[in-house]
């Protein structure tokens, strides 16, 4: 029994150490992906409430003000096959990724027509999920416009 147990043990390691986890790497890239993918999909179509909820939020952005704002902006990822091109996870842990990756964009006023460049991911009950800082700096909207910094100081 015990050498069964350990003919069991040894295929499986050098099965992991040969390169079957290579097809979990595969694989992680490609949930990372589609769900980067999926992302930019419901933006596209212009489905701002459940967009944010399909993010990853820091910060005191409200579901009515990120919809204002995304309704504000003409930005859009692009379609098909331009949406996402050179797709590249950087880095990976459990619940971090930062992936690189060209998105084209369409109805962007004086700019490219994409943007290249690293996107952190949060995992999220098994879902990653864009930052949504991201996604307002590539519409264009970050909402920082004419707010006025002010510094307070407590006297103790």
């Amino acid at each position: 029994m015990k050498a069964r147990l350990s003919v069991a043990a040894n295929v499986v390691m050098i099965a992991l150490i040969t390169g079957l986890g290579s097809g979990s790497l595969a694989f992680a890239e490609s949930l990372l992906e589609k769900n980067m993918s999926d992302t930019l999909d419901t933006w596209r179509e212009g489905r701002f409430e459940q967009l944010f909820d399909q993010l990853a939020h820091r910060g005191k952005t409200s579901r009515e003000s990120f919809v204002k704002k995304m309704q504000g902006s003409t930005t859009r990822p692009a379609c098909c096959w331009q949406k996402m091109e050179n797709f590249k996870i950087l880095t990976e842990k459990q619940a971090e990724a930062t992936v690189y990756v060209k998105i084209g964009l369409e109805g962007a006023p004086n700019s490219d027509a994409s943007t290249t460049r690293e996107f952190k991911l949060s995992q999220m009950d098994g879902v990653w999920k864009m930052q949504l800082a991201d996604v307002l700096s590539i519409a264009g909207v970050t909402g920082k416009k004419g707010r006025k910094k002010t510094l307070s100081h407590k006297v103790h």
